[in-house]
């Protein structure tokens, strides 16, 4: 790869959530002038728990974060499932159905996560709070923004790592739409009091095309709670609307068994209620110009799969990689895209092909998912260790490259 002396690279990253922090750790070390933008008033902490498995452990491990992540652990031994009337079916391990590696994949809080990778830059990169791109201009030789706040910088690079519905996308590749593939989910997350004596694990209660979530990490005053159901067209309608959120989500659970009514008058009174559709994005092309996505903004590969913060540490790396190992940006780009487009469609695919186990959309599948849970013998076995075998392989189908070496 060609190297050359040059003076420091300038580049904006917008968001500051997973993939924005690890891009900016890995282009400052390769010696870019780096500036983080986030529409937040401060890294985001708490959260529910996210996994971290395969390529993603490699690339933790290179920034040095391995021994804090060991230790922000936390383990959920089983998952259990409850039948449409509240009866309890079975429990499996986690990684039964997802792949991972027991005593390897670490699982830890978001919030856990990002302030690791936000302290691990040391003041030595520029965070802009509260403001967000409000336009920007690329003439080739570099890329002008227009903030928010009013404010104008240039840039010689600028990296949308602003989400799956990211508006560094929106401004320069168009609308959302045509990128936008929907999965047929829509779900509210939120937390409400641990009055059900919960800790280090997770309950699921299903029927058909719906499921509502308990999910608590240790031993605390507090849970995480799930609704989500299947839905043919998106709710876009209610995305401006907390009100319009809550009703529809609480018109599709009338029911009066297990812990369901609870979930619900917790999600009409919660204050930290999130609420979206379940969706990945597929586009021909992540970067134009001088811009260039990473994270979910290029390839967001949906909660069902279960990567979607493995997938953007991953990212991170090898985009910096690239960026450091090319003097021309646009070379960069191509070699970034031609190396991890293959490992993010893979792991993409993971969402369509295990997600019956957790979120079965019709009866048959219903059926079927509760009759392996009931049978302890070959069957069930069989089926978890098949969807094992192909998230594992889907979670490290990506040598990384030591771009260390080659500079």
């Amino acid at each position: 790869m060609n190297t050359v002396s040059r003076p420091a690279r300038r580049v904006l990253i917008s968001g500051a959530s997973i993939a924005g922090p690890a891009l900016a750790y890995w282009l400052d070390r390769y010696g870019f002038e780096v500036t983080v933008l986030e529409k937040a008033a401060a890294v985001r902490g708490g959260g529910y728990a996210i996994d971290i498995r395969g390529t993603a452990r490699t690339v933790v491990k290179r920034m040095g974060l391995l021994p804090r992540l060991r230790a922000a652990h936390v383990d959920t031994p089983r998952i259990t499932f409850v039948d449409p009337v509240g009866q309890t079916i079975g429990s499996l391990r986690p990684e039964q159905m997802t792949g991972g590696e027991a005593g390897l994949d670490l699982e830890v809080r978001r919030g856990d996560l990002a302030d690791a990778l936000h302290e691990s830059l040391h003041d030595r990169v520029e965070f802009l709070f509260e403001d967000s791109i409000a336009a920007l201009d690329d003439d080739g030789d570099a890329v002008h923004v227009v903030l928010e706040s009013g404010a104008r910088r240039s840039f010689d690079l600028v990296v949308g790592a602003d989400g799956l519905h990211s508006n560094t996308r929106r401004l320069v590749l168009g609308p959302e739409e045509p990128f936008h593939h929907y999965l047929g989910h829509v779900f509210a997350g939120f937390t409400l009091p641990n009055e059900f004596g919960l800790a280090h694990e997770g309950i699921i209660w299903n029927d058909t095309g719906r499921g509502s979530v308990l999910y608590a990490h240790e031993p605390a005053d507090r849970v995480h709670g799930f609704l989500t159901f299947t839905r043919d067209v998106p709710p876009f309608e209610a995305f401006l609307d907390p009100r319009a959120q809550r009703e529809l989500v609480a018109a599709r659970f009338p029911d009066r068994v297990w812990h369901v009514p609870r979930l619900v008058e917790a999600m009409r009174d919660a204050d930290d209620l999130f609420f979206d559709i379940v969706s990945q994005i597929h586009q021909p092309t992540w970067s134009h110009g001088r811009v260039v996505l990473a994270g979910d903004a290029a390839h967001a590969t949906s909660f069902l799969s279960g990567q979607g913060s493995s997938v953007a540490l991953v990212g991170a790396y090898v985009l910096a990689g690239e960026l450091a190992s090319h003097s021309d940006h646009t070379a960069a780009f191509a070699a970034y895209e031609r190396r991890m487009r293959p490992f993010a469609e893979r792991n993409q695919a993971l969402a369509t092909s295990g997600s019956t186990m957790v979120t079965p959309t019709t009866r048959e599948q219903l059926e079927f998912r509760n009759a392996l849970l009931r049978d302890p013998g070959a069957v069930a076995k069989e089926m978890a260790t098949a969807g094992a075998q192909t998230g594992r392989a889907a979670h490290s189908d990506l040598l990384l490259p030591d771009y260390a070496d080659m500079l």
